[in-house]
């Protein structure tokens, strides 16, 4: 039965140790040979929330998952792919949290629509408080 169990769990944990003790991906940390491509790249990648880091962008971050996604631009930008293409192909494989440059969307609206809305009431509230004080004093 405890043969059993460890067995269970050695096949569940393999796969998760695996991911940490693979190599990086060539582009992980090789920059592209043409200073162009190399800029457009940085550019992208700085635009980029690493998934596993605390907002770091992915150019800075040291998990292995930012190599990956670093790999992945690098990759895409040498075949020739346009930096906008290549952040909506993240945006849709790993969702709006990977941009920094969020686009207003059916998910994200409230993100650009609440700040609005609080702002707008405050000018309310400020405007009703000045308007009574003035109406006071008139008196």
């Amino acid at each position: 039965m405890i043969r059993t169990v460890l067995l269970m769990l050695a096949i569940i944990a393999a796969p998760l140790s695996a991911q940490d003790t693979m190599p990086p991906a060539p582009y992980a940390y090789t920059q592209l040979e043409d200073p162009a491509l190399e800029a457009k790249a940085t550019e992208l990648m700085s635009t980029l929330r690493c998934l596993k880091c605390q907002s770091q962008a992915i150019n800075d971050s040291d998990a292995p998952m930012a190599g990956d996604m670093r790999h992945q631009v690098r990759t895409k930008i040498l075949a020739g792919e346009e930096p906008e293409a290549i952040r909506a192909w993240l945006v849709d494989r790993y969702g709006d949290y990977v941009s920094y440059q969020p686009e207003v969307s059916s998910t994200t609206w409230p993100l650009f629509a609440v700040p609005a809305l609080l702002i707008l009431v405050a000018l309310l509230i400020l405007l009703r408080r000045v308007g009574k004080r003035r109406m006071e004093g008139d008196e």
